[in-house]
């Protein structure tokens, strides 16, 4: 790029890659800044809704996505406790309703997908580049690393949970839920003998734990979630979720759950965090963008995809205010902010709410469990607001779903707040 980039993204992961091919689809030359010396995806699986699988088609890449992942039958939510079947969403007729299908794919095989893409479309991809700060100026911005200082018409900071870009916005700190992960990717062999689905995602929810599983890679892989409330985290210890804790949260869980929690990965564990939604992203031509923008909890399987969404958003926004001499950054930044600030925050505080949900206890779990029993299979009202097109301005956005009554199955509950559960935010 003898002539300089017209953006610098930093961050290598899904959703800086993902603004790379977004914005060089557009004609600009774009340089990406990865911190690691070289490009690489961990973790395991990751559900992609039609509100994203409709943007990877658009960008080319939705059959290469299917080829490498899974397309489930039904997501399908079941009592933790005695393994009743609570409600199900069938995924053919939610791909005839959306338009497009929803996906279960390894996180390495989508990073790979987007590097590949990048690559192809002429992204210059630098790795090894550790960024220490960030700088605006009239036209422009700086990023600043350990090599010297860059500059161009726009910076992007994909920089994740714990973004430096992120503290000119904001002095806030990531926020505990106090809850722990447990991941698994593995063979499909190894659970064969198991009674698990490898046709659907199915989450298991239950007091203060949840269990999903989902097959990966064509069914070659069995992918499977253990998320708890640990004790010793809440009391501020530093020994939180270990695996004896692990065993104690699901210890009257049923047998399906409990027969996955050995082949779970027992030496590594996640704390989950998310944070405050933030009501400004953009200072001057540096936006946030991804985790460093709206880290969420995983409850409604929207991280990756909003990173996704944010990109394509702002991608069209730029083509849309285009002219020979260039694009109108200052309009294109400001449209991304008003509408994505706003959808993102729904998403973030919803996935608060519905972790709320899926680990009530007591009679209000039974309040819970005869609602999600009593909803008809092709209610869509709780998922509307989600699949449906990823809207570019403000008053595209759909509607949120209506709260359900406290009172609507006629359960006793002691708990003040579990109307406001599933109420959006």
């Amino acid at each position: 790029m003898a002539a300089g980039p017209d953006v610098l993204v930093v961050g290598g992961g899904i959703g800086g890659l993902a603004n790379a091919l977004a914005l060089t689809r557009k004609g600009l030359r774009v340089r990406l800044l990865e911190r690691a010396a070289e490009f690489g995806e961990v973790g395991a699986g990751l559900q992609i809704a039609p509100n994203c699988t409709r943007i990877l088609d658009s960008w080319g890449l939705l059959d290469e996505v299917l080829s490498l992942g899974v397309r489930p039958e039904a997501l399908v939510m079941r009592d933790a406790l005695d393994g009743s079947v609570l409600t199900r969403l069938d995924l053919a007729d939610a791909h005839a309703r959306y338009g497009s299908p929803y996906v279960v794919i390894h996180r390495s095989d989508l990073h790979g997908t987007l590097l590949r893409a990048c690559r192809a479309a002429g992204v210059d991809l630098v790795t090894g580049v550790r960024v220490t700060g960030y700088e605006t100026r009239d036209g422009g911005a700086t990023v600043l690393h350990e090599g010297g200082r860059e500059t161009a018409p726009v910076v992007l900071a994909a920089d994740g949970l714990n973004s430096v870009a992120r503290r000119l916005f904001s002095d806030d700190e990531p926020v505990s839920s106090a809850y722990v992960a447990y991941r698994g990717a593995i063979p499909a062999e190894q659970v064969a003998a198991m009674d698990v689905s490898m046709s659907e995602v199915v989450v298991y929810v239950g007091p203060h734990c949840h269990f999903v599983q989902y097959p990966l890679r064509q069914g070659e892989m069995f992918n499977q979630v253990a998320v708890f409330r640990s004790p010793r985290a809440l009391a501020g210890r530093e020994d939180w979720g270990t695996p004896d804790e692990l065993d104690a949260a699901f210890a009257g869980t049923c047998d399906q759950v409990r027969a996955g929690l050995p082949l779970m990965w027992r030496d590594r564990w996640w704390r989950m965090f998310d944070r405050e939604p933030l009501d400004s992203w953009v200072r001057g031509r540096l936006a946030l963008t991804g985790d460093a923008a709206h880290p969420p909890l995983q409850y409604l399987a929207q991280g990756a995809v909003m990173a996704m969404e944010d990109a394509w958003v702002l991608a069209e926004h730029v083509g849309a205010r285009s002219a020979p001499e260039g694009p109108d950054w200052d309009a294109a930044l400001a449209a991304y902010e008003v509408v994505r600030t706003g959808h993102c925050r729904r998403v973030q505080t919803t996935a608060r709410a519905w972790g709320e949900l899926w680990h009530l206890t007591g009679a209000d779990r039974e309040w819970r469990n005869a609602v999600l029993r009593a909803r008809d299979v092709r209610d869509y009202a709780f998922v509307d607001w989600l699949y449906g097109p990823t809207a570019l301005t403000p008053d595209e956005e759909p509607p949120m779903f209506a709260p359900i009554p406290r009172d609507s199955v006629g359960l006793p509950t002691d708990a003040e707040h579990a109307a406001e559960v599933v109420r959006p935010r």
